[in-house]
């Protein structure tokens, strides 16, 4: 399990519209309240505010919504 106060993604989530549909399963995975993405960023970053248990299972289920995410 790897801990940290805040760990961020560079991804392809780049609009209200993008957070809706990751929503649910961020939810799921880190709760709410634990992870925002900041659209106004060049990169669309991600941040998770908890402690991630798999960073590839997280990158994984992205990809099947259908957004990259990498790891800054």
């Amino acid at each position: 399990m790897i801990k940290s106060d805040t760990i961020q993604f560079e991804t392809t989530i780049n609009c209200s519209s993008c957070i809706a549909k990751v929503s649910e399963t961020l939810n799921e995975m880190f709760g709410i309240g634990n992870w925002e993405v900041d659209t106004n960023k060049p990169n669309k970053i991600l941040s998770i505010h908890t402690e991630i248990e798999n960073e590839d299972n997280l990158i994984l289920k992205l990809a099947e919504l259908g957004y990259a995410a990498n790891k800054i």
